[in-house]
């Protein structure tokens, strides 16, 4: 199984029907079928949830449903597919887990070389979450090793996910283990005969017309490996699940499979289309954010439109590198995936601003309700502070040249916004508290006279607090970016080679009589001993996440021109630092000379258009601004 690029492919991809596997119901629409689920078995207890069009449905399919009692009442073969179908409710999950387990079991112990392909199906559509739980159950019965020890390609995947298995060692030998043995020699005796064969291929069969197009030619593959070479189900190389490549399908039914009668919504070839036209991230989560939108879609261009979109709203916000760590937070528990599959785009975007805890996330968004616009963002440990975030806020607002309202107090108070009656395209969106909010605090400031500028509209102000966030998400992967480098050896740092022992300070407080205080993305100085009297090497960063996709050659120019001057002004020459634990490294002195500014801008999607004609900018900003170096990540 491949480990480059393409592998990459199937950590994003993952997820990747929960985003088309429910949206939102409407009243009326996809009712489920009188006498559902008491009155009905087997396959048909299944169908209703099939018919999800987006993760919100089948979340919301699911209420009022005794789930604990549905999921049980499935084999374990229908209850594998309804947790490939997305998040299901908690108070199930565990009941859902114990269904895989044994289904696992069965597996290795019926289909032979096809276990491997089945058991990839199963930890691809679960979470870390639930694989920690599967592999502790089937520890717990001793059975970890015989049912999975044997399969390298499942080893392969549960390292990659830094799940080892090692970690989930088997309890001790009982007695009942003995007639447990016994009993499962009898039906491997039963399982050699002609009629058993002939059962089992019908099984496997069916089991592989539920499968996405990858699985399912993995499992050809296998069948065709033991019908040429009749190996062990214990030989089965890699080679057999390449093409499951592109697999990962949590909630795959909603792209692949459709209802009972096995009807496409997406179409068949779509899936791996979609996995090779967009970036793994972009699709995982344009495809699990979007499901409001992607399972919408009349046609197939229709839904691979609306996944575009969806993406390149994602794109903008969190940056490419940014999708790629969504994926990863989505893969982690059940909530993450819940509280995306229920608030789309936005909820998305919270989580990854909260290092995908969920709980952080839900608490954040309940504070910026609450409070003041991007409160929820705030992050002491990383000295994102209130203060910090709140002159960072004024900053962008202030510089945001979507649509205003006038500034008069009397027109503002007319159309003064409500918290219970949003407008439409605001009906349910997580920001439309905050905005709320900040309305407020704007017409309160424009009464007292103290604003200069009135309100954004609502249509403004959305996409602006979407930049926001982003620019912060690209500001904690720099810092990351420079911690990971400070601890590199001299010789091979990419951004501190000029320090010898770099310490790397966020948000700090530093002062010129000119602009008064200013917040520096980042501040790094030389903690190595100076000769006394002798200021240590201070350097200043500034990151800006803006997008610069649209400019003109001498519209970027000036951008650029303006941006590194700023930098200069607020970051650059000589700051009066204001933080009192650096004093020490300062030899007692907090007035500091800067020798370099380094301004970075967030590339990815927001890249101008022409890379080589930027580079050519960026060598400009070295004359005509000296002090400031300019990149473009």
């Amino acid at each position: 199984m491949k480990v480059d690029a393409a592998r990459c492919a199937r950590v994003m991809v993952l997820l990747l029907v929960w985003a088309t596997g429910c949206a939102t119901l409407d009243a009326g629409e996809g009712e489920a079928p009188a006498g559902w689920p008491e009155a009905v078995s087997g396959e048909a207890l299944l169908a209703p949830l099939l018919e999800c069009e987006g993760p919100g449905a089948f979340l919301a399919r699911q209420e009022g449903v005794d789930m604990p009692r549905l999921v049980a009442r499935l084999d374990a073969w229908h209850a594998v597919r309804l947790g490939a179908l997305g998040p299901v409710r908690e108070d199930a999950a565990g009941v859902l887990n114990g269904q895989r387990a044994a289904f696992l079991v069965r597996a290795q112990e019926r289909y032979g070389a096809a276990a491997e392909v089945l058991a990839l199906f199963v930890l691809h559509t679960c979470t870390d979450e639930d694989v920690r739980e599967v592999l502790g159950r089937l520890a717990r019965d001793k059975v970890l090793e015989e049912t999975l020890g044997h399969l390298p390609a499942v080893q392969e995947e549960l390292a990659r996910r830094g799940l080892r298995r090692e970690a989930y060692p088997e309890r001790e030998e009982r007695a009942g283990d003995v007639v447990r043995g016994l009993g499962r020699a009898a039906r491997d005796a039963l399982a050699s005969s002609p009629v058993s064969d002939g059962a089992r291929a019908v099984e496997l069969s069916a089991l592989r017309e539920h499968l996405p197009p990858p699985y399912q030619r993995a499992l050809d593959a296998v069948e065709r490996e033991q019908r040429l070479r009749h190996f062990a189900p214990e030989r089965v190389g890699l080679g057999s699940v390449d093409a499951l490549t592109f697999g990962v399908p949590l909630g795959f039914h909603g792209l692949v499979v459709g209802t009972v009668g096995g009807v496409s919504s997406l179409g068949r070839g779509q899936y791996e289309r979609a996995a090779r036209e967009l970036a793994p991230g972009v699709l995982m989560a344009a495809l699990y954010a979007g499901g409001r939108t992607v399972g919408r879609g009349d046609t197939v261009a229709a839904r691979m439109q609306a996944l575009r979109e969806v993406a390149r709203e994602l794109e903008a916000r969190l940056g490419a590198e940014g999708l790629r760590e969504l994926g990863r937070e989505l893969q982690a528990t059940r909530e993450a995936g819940r509280w995306v599959a229920a608030g789309g785009v936005d909820a998305a975007v919270v989580l990854h601003e909260a290092r995908g805890d969920a709980g952080k996330a839900r608490a954040w968004m309940t504070r910026a309700h609450r409070g003041r616009p991007g409160a929820a963002l705030v992050d002491e440990a990383l000295g994102l502070t209130a203060e910090v975030l709140e002159a960072k806020w004024a900053g962008v607002e202030g510089e945001a040249t979507g649509a205003r309202l006038a500034r008069d107090a009397a027109a503002l108070e007319k159309r003064r916004p409500s918290r219970e009656a949003p407008p439409r395209g605001a009906q349910g969106h997580p920001r439309w508290a905050e905005y709320v909010a900040y309305y407020e605090k704007r017409l309160a400031e424009v009464r007292e006279g103290r604003a200069e500028k009135g309100p954004l509209t609502w249509e403004a102000y959305e996409p602006m607090r979407g930049g926001f966030a982003r620019g912060l998400a690209f500001e904690r992967a720099m810092v990351e970016r420079l911690r990971a480098d400070a601890l590199l050896p001299r010789a091979r740092r990419r951004y501190l080679g000029d320090f010898e022992q770099p310490r790397i300070e966020t948000y700090v407080g530093v002062w010129k009589p000119q602009v008064g205080l200013r917040f520096a993305d980042v501040l790094v100085l030389e903690q190595a001993s100076s000769a006394p009297g002798t200021a240590p090497r201070v350097e200043t960063f500034s990151f800006k996440s803006r997008n610069l996709t649209g400019l003109a050659p001498r519209v970027l120019t000036n951008q650029m021109k303006s941006d590194a001057k700023e930098a200069l002004t607020y970051y650059g020459e000589t700051l009066d630092v204001r933080r009192s634990s650096l004093k020490s490294l300062l030899n007692g002195s907090t007035t500091i000379p800067v020798l370099r500014v380094r301004l970075f801008y967030e590339g990815g999607g927001l890249r101008p258009p022409f890379a080589v004609r930027a580079e050519d900018i960026i060598e400009l900003m070295r004359t005509s601004v000296p002090g400031v170096e300019v990149f473009i990540q």
